[in-house]
């Protein structure tokens, strides 16, 4: 059976004031029979941690172990912080730090042996959605990204047409359920959760996880709202 994840993603936001949320967020995921995932800036981890005992992720993470590497932050020192996901290839990730699908390979190989489960994260832009090239730059980036050695315990794939991220749009169900069967066809391990991001909220979420090959969700500004995030879990739940 595969796993039913809602993983939330803060991106850059969040203050230590704000792990009450983190807090209402862990009451609610006690109860639930999804798993309930929050990836927290690296700062507010080790807080969350000592704090919860929600599993927590981190957003990135590099694909050194250590060294003199000014600013980055290595899986280890994520497991250190009590993390036991990290978000690798986010489309944010992509774009503007220039990571190509071999780095972010050799960040999912280091999470790995690190431990840590790896959120990979695939999209196609609007540009390439629009000239009617998203399979093909699935099928790419998961051979480019996703190296062998890939299970349903040390990874999780998340769909995210980069078109969709904060944007308040979102492609068709048949559009979504499409393109998740196209994905599972292409991955190593039946077993493997697939979720999908991009703008998911309370109002959607039931069409879009009561598709067969949806497994939950990767949410991001809903997630920083426990009365958003919260009820997206319920949906969820709801729909297994």
């Amino acid at each position: 059976m595969r796993r039913r994840i809602a993983a939330g993603n803060w991106k850059m936001n969040g203050m230590v004031a704000d792990l009450a949320i983190v807090g209402e967020i862990s009451a609610a995921a006690k109860a639930a029979s999804c798993e309930v995932v929050l990836c927290l800036p690296a700062t507010l981890i080790r807080a969350a941690n000592n704090l919860v005992a929600l599993p927590l992720g981190g957003q990135d993470c590099a694909a050194q172990e250590k060294g003199a590497f000014t600013g980055d932050i290595s899986a280890p020192m994520l497991r250190d912080a009590g993390a036991g996901f990290v978000i690798l290839g986010h489309s944010e990730r992509r774009a503007l730090h220039g990571e190509s699908d071999a780095i972010v390979a050799a960040k999912v190989q280091a999470a790995w042996a690190a431990g840590l489960c790896a959120i990979l994260c695939i999209g196609e832009t609007e540009a390439q959605y629009r000239a009617g090239e998203t399979l093909d730059v699935l099928a790419a980036q998961i051979a480019g990204s996703l190296p062998e050695g890939a299970n349903a315990r040390n990874t999780v794939i998340a769909y995210e047409p980069v078109w969709a991220i904060g944007t308040g749009l979102t492609p068709t169900v048949d559009e979504i359920a499409r393109t998740h069967a196209f994905i599972r066809a292409r991955l190593p391990d039946a077993g493997l959760s697939i979720l999908y991001g991009g703008s998911v909220s309370p109002a959607n979420a039931a069409q879009i996880f009561a598709l067969a090959d949806v497994d939950g969700g990767l949410v991001g500004g809903a997630s920083l709202k426990s009365d958003s995030f919260i009820p997206i879990i319920h949906e969820l739940e709801a729909s297994a």
